[in-house]
């Protein structure tokens, strides 16, 4: 039999959504929200010529600058004030976790609560200024010596251009971190998963335009197309079921006198498979395109000999974007997220005390310690199969157009990322449609009791 929950959820209509004012409002910020993200990719940083830059970007397209290019929605290619996107935040958020974890006066700032936290995101603020300036001073230098038929995409080359761009690219980065936060606060979903994909999803029709003139041109096989859409089809399938999968644990909590007599209380805890959700590619990712920016421009330079010229060949060589090491590192990468970000969310000794404190226990384990531990047994089970299904799903889709030679935008990660967050954000506005109408609910019965 469905819950009242269930029964209330399935009888959400237009109707309902209409009546909702606060969620429209919300969907409606949401939506002007990323509508200035899209402008703001076709403002470029101040000293570029865009049409000798749109020579360039043809002839030195494909490898990691498509793959960033497909988080940013092409705002690299248009060496927009935000090419640069949300990943130098991402980056700093990893940095300041991962040194939280590890430093004992990080991690005692954690535990005061929301000053703490305030302060944590006010380092992770810093970081990512301090990433964007030396990702932006790379990206300026390397346009300065980026040639296309002998002319420079910048106007007037120089010390002043480079202060300029990487000024552009701080305020256009420290922007969209804040506009996510807005978003967050004010709209719907995660402003910052939100904003990525809305760079994904801007570059999804010309991907698919590319994918059916490669068929009419014959350079690719229509059988061909038609097993990739089956694939995507089947790969949206089985991430929506994986992201849904849970592993309940019985909780029972001592009899309590009821009004139909002596009753003991039963309810589940709730652990999802993938706990990480889609932060181990994106941290992953994010990692890996630090370097592979910089030297993917700063090879754009004339210094390559030395032993910096040297580095920067055996980046772009052995690091590019479908390489038998980028995979490895990757999935290594995602591995690693996976376990630590979950050990970041769910805390088994706190979940156990809060048991303990409210008399819950679980049936043949011990309150306290034993509860812990069995905690901490199911969540690193469970987080293999996660960590496996996030590498599966990032990694073979990539590794089978990198050998068919085809180049397709919609890889593994951006799949991923595009359907969990839609999820995601659909489950918000159910919610908030399911407090609207208990909110409706309550109203009535307070009218129904005052006419009695």
């Amino acid at each position: 039999m469905a819950s009242a929950a269930d029964q209330l959820a399935s009888s959400i209509s237009l109707a309902k959504f209409s009546k909702a004012t606060d969620l429209k409002k919300r969907l409606w910020f949401t939506i002007g929200a990323l509508i200035v993200f899209r402008l703001l990719s076709y403002v470029p940083i101040p000293g570029i010529d865009a049409t000798q830059l749109g020579v360039l970007t043809n002839q030195v397209q494909g490898g990691v600058l498509d793959f960033f290019n497909s988080f940013t929605g092409g705002a690299l290619n248009r060496a927009s004030i935000v090419a640069l996107g949300v990943m130098p935040y991402i980056t700093a958020s990893i940095v300041v976790q991962l040194a939280t974890s590890l430093s004992p006066t990080l991690a005692a700032i954690k535990k005061e609560g929301e000053s703490g936290r305030k302060r944590l995101n006010q380092y992770t603020r810093y970081g990512t200024v301090a990433l964007t300036a030396v990702q932006g001073w790379f990206i300026a230098t390397g346009l300065e010596h980026a040639v296309a038929g002998g002319i420079s995409p910048v106007i007037e080359p120089g010390y002043m251009f480079r202060i300029g761009a990487v000024i552009s690219l701080i305020g256009g980065t420290l922007f969209l971190m804040w506009l996510g936060e807005q978003i967050t606060s004010r709209g719907i979903g995660n402003g910052i998963s939100l904003i990525i994909m809305a760079g994904i999803v801007a570059r999804l029709p010309a991907t698919v335009l590319q994918m059916f003139e490669q068929v009419r041109t014959g350079s690719m096989n229509a059988l061909y197309l038609f097993m990739i859409l089956i694939g995507i089809a089947g790969l949206v399938l089985f991430i929506c079921f994986m992201e849904r999968a849970q592993r309940r644990i019985l909780i029972q909590y001592p009899k309590r006198q009821t009004a139909r007599g002596v009753q003991a209380e039963r309810s589940h805890l709730p652990l999802k498979l993938n706990t990480a959700g889609v932060i181990p590619p994106i941290f992953a990712s994010s990692l890996l395109l630090l370097p592979l920016t910089i030297s993917q421009f700063a090879g754009q330079a004339q210094t390559t000999d030395g032993w910096w010229g040297e580095t920067l060949v055996f980046l772009n060589t052995y690091l590019r974007h479908g390489s038998p090491i980028y995979m490895a590192l990757y999935g290594l990468g995602i591995i690693f997220f996976s376990f630590f970000y979950t050990a970041v969310v769910f805390n088994p000794e706190e979940t156990a005390d809060n048991l303990k404190r409210h008399g819950g226990f679980i049936p043949g384990i011990r309150p306290g310690k034993n509860t812990e531990a069995y905690f901490d047994y199911v969540l690193t089970r469970i987080t293999v199969i996660g960590a496996a299904y996030l590498t599966f799903i990032c990694l073979v889709p990539e590794y089978i157009t990198a050998s068919a030679g085809i180049s397709f935008l919609m890889g593994g990660t951006s799949l991923l990322i595009v359907v969990n967050v839609t999820m995601d954000t659909v489950t918000q506005i159910q919610s908030h449609l399911l407090a609207h109408q208990y909110g409706d609910l309550i109203k009535k019965a307070k009218l129904k009791g005052r006419q009695r």
